[in-house]
């Protein structure tokens, strides 16, 4: 995958995770608490850690300036490779990390696979076929990680997914329908799990 330039001032926060849930984290560093979007992905690899270092994109708008936080360099590639293609923002490409894992979707986009971007919530065939063209030579599929432990299933984890959806733009009662189902099918399943599930069905 090719390298994209980030014309920003911050490269990476590295500190202490004082607040995280599916859609963002809090890290202090040097007595500054600051605020990062990230991905589902992101969160699964973040949980139950104490401190990370996380790559930063930083979305400045004249009504807004929010910070996007990435495991890897290898994901905010590809999440600046996405918001490049016209029709696809920072909440879409967010959404895509969240759906797929970053292996899945760099083979999806290589093989020309525009029908397994459709399954992506708010991706239709235009902009599958749009994200095919302007990327296609430019992704180049990475290695399969090794499968990551499912995270144990706690209190209020119906609670938490529910939050998350809200917070990636969902209505919260069909958020709250959709997860009670899951719940209902698969008691057992973690966060990150229900809210992949829940990110098909909504």
């Amino acid at each position: 995958m090719r390298t994209q330039q980030k014309n920003t001032m911050l490269d990476y926060i590295k500190g202490e995770i004082v607040e995280l849930t599916p859609a963002a984290v809090v890290i202090e560093t040097g007595g500054l608490g600051f605020v990062a979007q990230i991905s589902l992905n992101t969160y699964s690899s973040l949980t139950g850690e104490k401190n990370c270092r996380l790559y930063i994109y930083e979305a400045i708008r004249e009504d807004a300036f929010q910070l996007f936080g990435f495991l890897s360099k290898r994901e905010r590639d590809m999440f600046l490779l996405l918001i490049s293609v016209s029709g696809v923002g920072t909440n879409t490409a967010r959404m895509m990390l969240s759906s797929l894992a970053l292996h899945e979707l760099e083979a999806i986009i290589a093989s020309g696979n525009s029908s397994a971007l459709k399954t992506v919530k708010g991706i239709g065939a235009k902009t599958a076929e749009r994200i095919i063209i302007d990327l296609k030579d430019k992704v180049k599929p990475g290695a399969t990680p090794a499968s990551a432990t499912t995270t144990a299933l706690q209190s209020g984890v119906a609670q938490e997914a529910v939050a998350a959806l809200v917070m990636l733009g969902f209505n919260q009662p069909a958020s709250q329908k959709v997860i009670n189902k899951l719940v209902n099918d698969k008691p057992d399943a973690s966060v990150e799990e229900m809210i992949k599930n829940a990110l098909k069905l909504l």
